[in-house]
This record gives C-alpha cells, structure tokens and sequence, in this order.
C-alpha cells in the first residue's frame, strides 16, 4: 500500500461534510474527534478524510495550520489499516483537534492509531448489526 494522501482522498464537498455532521456518529481519541459516516461515493478511494483545528485555541493560523500537518501525517502513516477494514464500502471521517496546546507527532500519531482503531470496530460492529437486521 502506498503511503499518500492525494487530492482524490480528501473530503471537500459541502454537502457531504454536512450530511456527515448532522447523521454521523463520533468519538473521542483525545486530543482528536472523529466524526464519521458511511457515503455513497464515486471515488476509487474507500475513505475521504478532512482535518480541522480550531480557531478559539489557536489564535495565530501558523499553530493551526501546524497541527493540521501533523494530524494528516500521522494518518497518512496509519490509513492502510483503515483501508483494509472499511473493504468496499465509502466512508467519510472528519478529524477534529480538541486540544488546547501544541502537541508532538510522537502523541497525535498515537491518538490517530487509537482512533482509526476505533473507528475499526465501528466499522465491524455497524456492519454486523446491519447484517442481522437484513436476515
């Protein structure tokens, strides 16, 4: 698997960030929120993913856009095990940054492993129970 994280990945349309916020479920993998839902998607990429920071914490857009780096590192390194678990299905995460200080890479990219592990489980345990309600 190729580590990348191209333009095709991203999350940018407005319609969908809003389904996702509205109908998504989340969780929390301090200092990051995920917010995610399964999408119907054209993309030959299984996961479209969209990172923010918030401007109440860090005033100055060089801190943000800092942070920012670092989260999307931190899941460009660690998506393969999402890609694996998501199959054919689409989904949609956003990654929020709930912290209130500049953290190391060494600690989002342990709460990116937590969360995408998370998001995992979420995966499996919505499948399954949308397999029972089938049957």
């Amino acid at each position: 698997m190729v580590f990348s994280f191209k333009k095709e990945e991203r999350l940018c349309s407005k319609k969908a960030i809003d389904i996702l916020f509205s109908e998504g479920n989340s969780f929390l993998s301090f200092p990051l929120k995920v917010v995610f839902l399964e999408i119907q998607s054209f993309s030959k990429y299984p996961v479209q993913a969209a990172f923010t920071v918030g401007k109440r914490n860090f005033k100055l857009a060089v801190h943000r856009n800092q942070i920012k780096r670092k989260i999307r590192e931190a899941y460009r390194l660690n998506k393969p095990i999402l890609y694996n678990a998501v199959g054919e299905k689409h989904l949609a995460v956003f990654f929020i940054f709930i912290g209130k200080k500049i953290l190391d890479f060494k600690l989002i990219d342990t709460a990116m492993k937590k969360g995408i592990n998370k998001l995992v489980k979420e995966i499996d345990s919505n499948i399954k129970t949308n397999d029972q309600k089938t049957d």
